[in-house]
């Protein structure tokens, strides 16, 4: 996709989900929502996310006289909008008179009428009318002054099953995408083995896609179909990007939903110009919120990680959520932490979903800035307007910066669907979970990382961490090679390097044997009555799963199992190539071996945390680098000019101490030495000049 001409505002943007169509018949609340926009500090709106049936009321005729109407207002208010194209959900004359529109399930049973994302993606009346409102959009306001940004559609699949379709058009398309892929059938057959249970094919037609009526156990056919049907639904997203761009040049995007696992996000960022995240923590659901603070901060990683550029934070709660079993409150100062979070991370915005609470439906009790009653008189609507003047205050130096970690953790979408079906060592296996470990220690190390797939590039990093790195695909093998042998720090675990890209075993012997200086073998899922520990510097850590069985070659062993038939058998191994180094983790430890582990791999690879200070549980930082696309702009970021963000996760205040002196952005105050960080505070430093 080209780049767009325009960029959005160098200011940090704060507001979120807007309304009006819901209430044009109260024209007192519209009037009163500009007014409490300015009090709240917003400058910048979504509008027109399932507005589908106010703008288009029948088929053919547009009504935008009320969208032009909001836009104008709030731009004359100095609020931006952000547009959206409203095909996140259908209006019913298109559903009633074409029923092609409308997904089919597995089992061959078409949906009715009724929530979001149940458009089939490859339905050509669908992909029409879409083209016709989306382009008609794109004519009436995409030279507006007021417009930033197209908010292609929302949340694209939805529930997780609604990337499916398997319709007769989606299952037509899917054979089209196979042959592309193989070109051949005999290719096909060998690729997804189909000489078990006597599956070969004879002809494209007998393909169909995986139904627990039919063929759904076999490996590849699941694979590739989860392959097909992201990609199928992002051939949509591209076919609305190529409909607003009509007549306007300002940038495309669309929600995210951090890890959701049915679409492959590396593969959707390529297409959009800017990437933003829905993101919506469960706060306060235990005694302690550090652990769901690291899973929020993964979700905000893995979207600056998608172009390693800033990030819009497209909507998170003001307050509670109403879709979950307990809609606990946000607690004082989680709010401002929370946002911040996002900041911290790489986003140039805080938005919410919604403004103003929906009078009705499923969702009148979700959290908005303004409620029911009581308009800006809340203890909600006073938070949101203090973290919006912090917002303007630290805007200016915020904007001209983004993190750019120097480690990087491999999670790819397609290795996470060939472990969720491998059917192997535990059933279901786990993978993020697993995965989550790693990415919990650097956390609490403070060190900021990338999320990054098998297709990217490792030459910008020091230190490479690949858990659980089941499939090998593309140039991985070729790429890790060359990291190692230019002197980078690579780290993969048990069950790495099993099957390639078809979910095909390899044979002979581990793709990454020379690197890694081991032989593997087998692999034991440990009974739960059975102890085993490994020992690492002089401790001995417990070991909670899987155990792969190696034998080490060029390797150095640096532990083994103390117990079971496979005492003395290397658990974690340390092997020199080239300039570099690997290591291989064999077992699937406690979390205090990988903190002891990674925080010696990290100081190896001189990736430490570069704020220094002692920071205590609870407490993370990350670093925001300033940009620069020349030479001269990169030496300086690596000179100077970072901010910190210092975020307390804990309920209570807590004692930090810096090494050095650094200065708070904010209040101008020096920090030093010993000092007390209040519960839930974030803290923005930068260096002393």
């Amino acid at each position: 996709m080209e780049q767009t001409k325009k960029i959005l505002p160098k200011k940090l943007l704060h507001g979120g989900d807007y309304n009006p169509d819901q209430w044009l018949s109260y024209p007192e609340v519209l009037e009163e929502d500009v007014e409490l926009m300015k009090k709240a500090n917003v400058n910048c709106v979504t509008l027109g996310v399932f507005a589908w049936s106010r703008l288009e009321p029948e088929e053919g005729r547009f009504d935008f006289e009320w969208l032009e109407k909001t836009i104008d207002r709030l731009y004359a208010q100095g609020i931006y909008t952000i547009l959206a194209t409203p095909t996140g959900a259908m209006p019913h004359w298109l559903t009633q008179k074409y029923e092609e529109v409308r997904k089919v399930e597995p089992n061959g049973q078409r949906r009715f009428h009724g929530q979001r994302h149940n458009f089939c993606p490859s339905s050509p009346i669908m992909r029409q009318k879409m083209g016709e409102i989306d382009r008609a959009l794109s004519a009436r306001f995409g030279r507006h002054p007021g417009v930033i940004a197209w908010h292609l559609s929302n949340e694209y699949g939805g529930d997780g099953r609604a990337s499916d379709c398997h319709c007769p058009y989606c299952q037509a398309a899917f054979r089209e995408w196979l042959k592309n892929r193989y070109q051949t059938l005999d290719a096909l057959n060998h690729a997804w083995w189909t000489s078990f249970w006597s599956n070969i094919y004879t002809d494209w037609e007998q393909i169909h896609s995986p139904s627990e009526l039919g063929e759904h156990t076999m490996h590849g056919l699941k694979l590739d179909w989860r392959r097909f049907s992201s990609e199928r639904l992002l051939d949509f997203c591209k076919a609305e990007v190529e409909a607003v761009r009509t007549n306007s040049e300002i940038p495309a995007l669309t929600n995210m939903m951090g890890a959701f696992p049915t679409l492959d996000y590396f593969k959707w960022a390529k297409e959009l110009d800017v990437v933003s995240l829905d993101n919506y923590p469960c706060w306060h659901m235990q005694e302690s919120d550090v652990d769901m603070a690291i899973a929020s901060s993964f979700n905000h990683t893995l979207t600056r990680s998608l172009k390693k550029q800033p990030y819009l934070l497209m909507e998170s709660a003001p307050s509670m959520v109403n879709w979950m079993p307990r809609n606990t409150l946000k607690r004082p100062g989680m709010h401002e932490l929370s946002s911040l979070q996002a900041i911290a991370h790489g986003s140039n915005s805080v938005q919410y979903f919604q403004w103003r609470k929906s009078r009705g439906s499923s969702e009148k009790y979700h959290g908005a800035v303004v409620d029911h009653k009581n308009g800006g008189d809340t203890r909600v609507f006073r938070d949101v307007s203090r973290l919006g003047e912090r917002l303007s205050q630290i805007s200016d130096k915020v904007v001209k910066t983004c993190n750019q970690p120097k480690v990087a953790i491999v999670f790819d979408w397609e290795n996470r669907w060939a472990v969720d079906d491998a059917q192997a060592v535990v059933i279901p296996f786990d993978y993020r979970s697993r995965w989550m470990d790693y990415y919990k220690v650097f956390w609490e190390m403070g060190i900021d990382v990338d999320i990054i797939d098998m297709e990217d590039d490792l030459s910008d990093y020091r230190l490479v961490v690949a858990p659980v790195n089941y499939m090998y695909r593309g140039d991985y093998i070729k790429n890790v090679k060359r990291f190692v042998e230019r002197g980078g720090t690579y780290v993969t675990t048990y069950w790495s390097g099993e099957v390639d890209d078809t979910d095909l075993c390899f044979l002979g012997s581990h793709p990454l044997r020379e690197v890694l200086g081991i032989r593997t073998e087998e692999i034991d899922v440990k009974p739960a009555h059975v102890k085993n520990t490994v020992s690492y510097d002089g401790e001995n850590y417990v070991i909670k799963g899987l155990c792969a069985l190696v034998h080490a070659e060029s390797a150095e062993v640096l532990s083994v199992y103390e117990n079971d038939f496979y005492a003395g058998y290397p658990a974690l191994t340390k092997n020199k190539y080239g300039e570099g180094c690997a290591y291989f983790i064999a077992s699937e430890n406690e979390i205090a071996f990988l903190w002891a582990f990674c925080q010696d791999v990290a100081e190896e690879a001189q990736v430490t945390c570069s704020l220094k200070a002692r920071l205590p549980y609870g407490v993370t930082v990350s670093e925001r680098k300033p940009l620069g696309s020349d030479e001269s702009l990169a030496k300086k970021a690596e000179a100077g000019g970072s901010l910190w963000f210092v975020q307390n996760f804990n309920a209570y205040e807590v004692e930090i101490e810096l090494e050095e002196e650094y200065r708070d952005i904010e209040t101008r105050e020096v920090w030093s030495g010993k000092r007390t960080l209040a519960a839930y505070q974030c803290l923005i430093l930068e260096e002393m000049l």
